[in-house]
């Protein structure tokens, strides 16, 4: 039998080398997918359906005007015309991966191909090539000027390439902000911010009645903004997310952000405020020799079945403690109330280890934090607000239900609420 062999022209090796210069120099965007990888929480299988369908589908897209021109609903269009999309496969060495294709039909009738499509479906190594190229990019700036040089792998010319096409990238934060929440019932809302650079970006998450965690929205400032937080609470409720209900907000204990709870949401909303920022807040005012023993005390008052033998607790290890440290005995008496409302509510004590601490959201904020942490330079608001919705939005996929889920029906009581569904419907996008 004879061997096939493919012929690469010095049109094709030019192509081949200036997409690696370009992911290697432009393509920031795929920071947060190779972290995972690097962490072993996202296969590379995930990777190429989350990063590379998306990509080889706008490069599809792109292919198919280059054939009929540029979309244009209403209008009649020349000899080849737009007849919708559908399915498509493209293969790899080792499978097939399902992609969106364009459709085109002649004026007479009869189908016309997409180029792009008919050359990664012809050859198993092209699209596989190109994904790899992409994926080692890592420490790139642009994914605006990776995609034409990938597009130009294919056949598609760089001038085809419009700002529109390469704006697609920002779906994504448009996705996360447009969402609705009328039919999700959300218990518990948590709130915190994080930092790109000079740049303060607040989140927002939120567990349903079944346990599920959801992303419910960002907003540029810091927590310490009471206008940032408000325009973040005002957005969800603009967004279905009704004020009239009791949650149990978790917070790092700014007084903007309670004050902005109270405004939007009402002054009757519990607030648990988190343990674990009041642990490192007395810990910074305290010398090393003392934390072992700080910490035990804390924690132990942590347990304390009541509201009342917690603040017991606190209030006795703040005397001992202002002998030698009164500032740090100060910050340990700042909004102690604040943090045992779990047990004033009487929250079952199987809720406690996520409900009493914002680590629910600073976790994935640190999956994020280390996939940016290559990024020098944050040009704007709007670039720390696109990587935020995106790494966000990648995260999200991989949340796993509250620890203690099962007894959140005690807390929906607690909370006036329905009995907990069996399902409840995911976050719809308007």
């Amino acid at each position: 039998m004879k061997e096939r062999y493919q012929i690469v022209g010095r049109q094709g090796r030019r192509n081949e080398e200036a997409l690696t210069k370009f992911t290697q120099a432009n393509g920031q965007f795929l920071l947060p997918l190779v972290e995972l990888i690097s962490e072993a929480r996202l296969a590379v299988d995930d990777v190429i359906h989350e990063l590379g369908r998306k990509t080889i589908e706008t490069i599809l897209d792109l292919s198919a005007q280059e054939v009929a021109g540029a979309r244009a609903p209403g209008k009649a269009g020349g000899e080849v015309r737009w007849h919708g999309s559908q399915p498509g496969r493209v293969r790899l060495r080792d499978r097939q991966m399902q992609v969106s294709k364009p459709r085109l039909r002649r004026k007479g009738g009869g189908e016309v191909a997409v180029p792009a499509y008919e050359a990664l479906r012809e050859n198993p190594a092209t699209a596989e090539a190109m994904l790899g190229k992409l994926l080692r990019g890592v420490s790139t700036r642009e994914y605006a000027d990776v995609l034409p040089s990938m597009a130009a792998t294919v056949g598609v010319s760089r001038s085809s390439i419009s700002r529109q096409a390469i704006e697609g990238s920002e779906q994504q934060l448009r996705q996360l902000q447009e969402r609705r929440w009328e039919a999700v019932n959300i218990l518990v809302i948590y709130v915190d911010g994080q930092r790109f650079g000079e740049h303060h970006m607040i989140g927002a998450v939120g567990v349903d009645d079944g346990g599920n965690k959801h992303i419910l929205g960002i907003e540029p400032g810091a927590t310490e903004n009471a206008a940032s937080v408000k325009r973040l609470f005002t957005r969800l409720r603009d967004n279905g997310l009704n004020t009239e209900q009791r949650y149990l907000f978790v917070i790092d204990g700014s007084k903007a952000l309670r004050a902005a709870i109270h405004e939007v949401f009402g002054g009757e909303q519990p607030i648990q405020r988190c343990r674990k920022h009041k642990e490192r807040n007395v810990f910074s005012e305290l010398p090393d020799e003392q934390k072992p023993n700080t910490q035990s005390l804390l924690r132990a008052a942590w347990k304390s079945p009541t509201a009342e033998e917690g603040e017991k607790r606190i209030e006795q290890l703040a005397r001992f403690l202002e002998r030698d440290h009164e500032q740090a005995a100060r910050c340990l008496r700042e909004g102690v109330k604040d943090m045992f409302t779990l047990q004033r509510l009487n929250v079952p004590p199987s809720l406690w280890k996520c409900l009493a601490t914002t680590n629910l959201i600073e976790s994935p904020q640190s999956g994020v934090r280390k996939r940016t942490m290559k990024i020098t330079r944050w040009r704007d608001q709007a670039m720390a607000e696109r990587w935020a919705a995106s790494a966000w939005l990648v995260t999200e996929k991989h949340f796993r239900k509250l620890d203690g889920h099962r007894d959140l029906w005690a807390l929906a009581n607690i909370l006036g609420r329905s009995p907990v569904s069996n399902a409840t419907p995911q976050p719809k996008v308007a």
